[in-house]
């Protein structure tokens, strides 16, 4: 066979295994470009904390350090309590998550398997928290901490989030999913509701209960109105106020401090999805019951 004729036959095959390539991964090139945009504000980030302060404002500076400046970081430490912040944060957003599993699992259980009077009026209430705007309640919830004497204390972060309409939404409607036979079943073992609860409902929720604790750390952690309102003590504030307080500098804003202080407060979340990234993922993919 002359090597024209088989130019001829190959041009086909490549043709159509590059039709093949692209079918089959035409979802990736759509994501990666997706992703890079995503990805850019937090290298622009880690850049900029490793800038001196004259490249930052220099328009003949290139988008690369000249060298890297590792001392942004020990600075940023030495400016603000940074380590009081960092356990502040975890202890409120711990507390919150903790809190929250407990008190959205009872209810939604309740709304989801018991019967008693005033169960729909009452879970409308409750969905009225996920209609309302959270900025709406501030007023009502710092007046009412007032009162109790708990603001600028660590419990004023935590006690309003302890309840979420939200979360009690969704695992409501998991709880709903799963086969009324297998509560029953266990009840004629002999079981009592926070035993059916724990053995036979919230393993098969687990994916949800793990999507909202995402959300709620997430949120939490990075929540900066609230705490900034109730508390005006270096000791009890979290990472979010910190990194605020270096923006708001007598001299102005030293764009390679706060950037590296921003890289420290983002970087705890980062490392968690590193780690559980294929728990992440699938707790968002396969949230519910099947």
């Amino acid at each position: 066979m002359s090597d024209v004729t088989q130019a001829k036959l190959s041009t086909p095959r490549r043709r159509g295994h590059w039709q093949r390539h692209l079918q089959a991964n035409w979802l990736h090139l759509i994501m990666a470009p997706l992703a890079l945009l995503w990805l850019s504000p937090l290298v622009w980030i880690l850049v900029t904390s490793l800038k001196t302060n004259v490249e930052v404002f220099d328009q003949e500076a290139g988008f690369w350090p000249q060298s890297l400046n590792f001392s942004n970081y020990p600075s940023t430490l030495s400016v603000a309590p940074f380590g009081t912040y960092l356990i502040n944060s975890v202890i409120v957003t711990g507390s919150i998550l903790t809190g929250q599993m407990i008190t959205i699992t009872l209810a939604a259980y309740a709304f989801a398997r018991l019967t008693f009077p005033g169960k729909n009026l009452l879970f409308t209430l409750f969905l009225l928290q996920v209609m309302f705007p959270i900025y709406a309640i501030f007023l009502t919830n710092f007046v009412t901490l007032r009162e109790m004497g708990l603001v600028n204390t660590i419990p004023a972060m935590i006690v309003p989030f302890i309840a979420s309409g939200y979360g009690t939404f969704m695992l409501r409607q998991s709880f709903r999913q799963v086969p009324s036979e297998l509560s029953d079943a266990a009840r004629l073992d002999g079981c009592n509701h926070l035993e059916i609860l724990w053995h036979v409902f919230l393993p098969l929720v687990k994916p949800t209960l793990i999507a909202f604790g995402i959300i709620s750390v997430v949120t939490h952690w990075n929540d900066y109105m609230w705490p900034l309102l109730v508390t005006n003590s270096e000791s009890i504030r979290t990472l979010p106020i910190g990194l605020g307080l270096l923006a708001k500098a007598d001299s102005g804003a030293d764009w390679p401090r706060l950037m590296a202080g921003t890289t420290i407060v983002v970087s705890p979340l980062l490392l968690l999805f590193v780690i559980f990234q294929r728990r992440f993922i699938d707790s968002f993919m396969h949230t519910g019951v099947k």
